[in-house]
């Protein structure tokens, strides 16, 4: 493949980028596979009020083929998708230390400039494009794993376990309290229409239930405001935006248990990785319990809460008491489909998908942001101003539209340049010097001893973005 390798004298590997037959198939081929997947659940936040992604009463239809896309959803891509992009960003800081450690230098200054230039692409891309960004937190979490790299795989994964049911302990402990609320709430009610006096607790929970029940069954006046910040000029929508990011994303603090949730992941796959895992170097067997047993846990598990919360009409209490079951079934089903993949990548199966897949994954935050900016035009009001208008079923169309460009895309980009345009952005922000873009031919030239900087372009190529 074209691109300058250079090779430093007393050394075998080459100091120049990595070429593409380096790049892990399977790791950027889960990768591709995940960041498809994130879209299934993001549209509804691009498209709709966000009530609407755990509760399709709200808005966007819940009867017939509406309903049965959030089914769907619910059981196979409803945070798995995050999981396992969690997983494979956990794997890539092993994949990134270990190559620059490989060539005899330290990796701090590296690992630390390239998370700090990414979490400030997240403070940007959450208040211009989606609230819902990722990559601040992922570059924001990322800081405090560089102490762990050299841990054993088993110890990353008890530690990543340990960290899953302590998110789980919290989810259940939320879910009996909310519960609690909701019942003394509803007493505070009864006793008001009989005219009794409330008590401190009946008032305090009477206002908390209002204010929960307001965001998550917004009525129609609501929705209708919502909508109006939505389709509004370019200065409404960032005015919408940066309240919601403001408000309550980017404040909340840097050990609470929402964290853990990435963190657990990012902890899995650092261990997964260094067992051979992401990389198909284990077992046809090994995969396939792994897919059996995993798959055998959280399909059932998924499938019997979404029929549950079916059952109640997506009544409020019974949603948060299930929610207590949503670790271990999105951890499953994320592993189950991790394995899918690998096996597929391994075995050298439907090639014409993994590896459009694998193109997708090693361009990853160029599509990422892709995603934000397609679909931003076609929900806001500085575009086509769709948000609200269109049936749950609907907005999919512009989701099959977008992985359809991306797979076949993605391919014919890499074949003339080596990255993706903001991967080349961040590692020539990272490294502060211009790297290689387009594909040209490879040629072995001797050089004096490299710095830093020129390192840089063949550090973290395969698998870290």
């Amino acid at each position: 493949m074209g691109s300058v390798s250079l090779t430093v004298p007393g050394t075998s590997s080459p100091v120049g980028p990595v070429s593409q037959a380096e790049r892990i198939s399977s790791l950027d081929a889960v990768r591709g596979f995940a960041l498809l997947g994130i879209l299934l659940m993001n549209i509804v936040g691009f498209g709709m009020n966000f009530a609407a992604y755990d509760d399709p009463t709200t808005t966007g239809g819940s009867t017939g083929i509406n309903l049965w896309i959030w089914i769907v959803n619910h059981v196979l891509a409803e945070g798995k998708m995050r999981c396992l992009f969690s997983m494979v960003f956990g794997a890539g800081i092993i994949l990134l230390t270990r190559r620059i450690e490989k060539r005899g230098i330290p990796p701090a200054d590296i690992y630390y400039r390239r998370l700090l230039w990414l979490m400030l692409f997240g403070i940007v891309h959450a208040y211009l494009l989606w609230a819902g960004d990722i990559l601040y937190w992922y570059a924001l979490l990322g800081l405090a794993l560089y102490p762990f790299r050299h841990l054993k795989p088993r110890a990353l994964l008890i530690i990543g376990g340990v960290l899953v049911v302590a998110q789980a302990g919290v989810s259940i402990g939320k879910s009996y309290g909310i519960r609690e609320m909701i019942k003394t709430a509803q007493e505070a009610q009864v006793a008001e229409k009989a005219g009794k006096k409330l008590t401190e607790d009946q008032t305090d929970a009477k206002k908390e239930w209002e204010e929960m029940h307001k965001l998550m069954k917004p009525d129609q006046a609501a929705l209708e405001k919502d909508a109006k910040g939505w389709r509004g000029n370019l200065l409404s929508v960032i005015k919408t935006r940066g309240k919601i990011v403001g408000s309550y994303i980017h404040p909340a603090t840097y050990y609470s248990p929402g964290n853990w949730d990435m963190w657990s992941m990012m902890f899995i796959g650092m261990g997964l990785f260094g067992l051979g895992v992401f990389s198909g170097e284990r077992s046809y067997g090994f995969y396939a319990k792994l897919v059996t047993i995993c798959y055998g846990i959280g399909i059932p598990l998924n499938s019997l809460t979404a029929w549950i919360i079916v059952k109640s009409n997506f009544d409020i209490p019974t949603r948060v008491l299930w929610g207590s079951t949503y670790d271990l079934g999105r951890l499953t089903l994320a592993l189950g489909h991790m394995g899918v993949i690998v096996m597929l990548c391994k075995a050298g199966l439907l090639r014409w998908l993994t590896a459009r897949l694998a193109a997708v994954g090693q361009m990853a935050f160029s599509n990422y942001i892709m995603h934000s900016v397609i679909c931003s035009t076609i929900f806001t009001g500085f575009g086509f101003g769709l948000y609200g208008k269109l049936e749950r079923y609907q907005v999919y169309y512009v989701v099959f539209a977008i992985w359809i460009f991306q797979l076949i895309v993605s391919p014919i980009w890499l074949a003339h340049h080596r990255m993706g345009p903001l991967e080349w952005c961040w590692r020539s922000l990272t490294y502060w010097k211009k790297q290689p873009f387009r594909v040209r031919q490879e040629v072995a030239v001797p050089v004096t001893p490299p710095s830093l900087a020129e390192v840089g372009p063949q550090v973290g190529e395969a698998g870290a973005d």
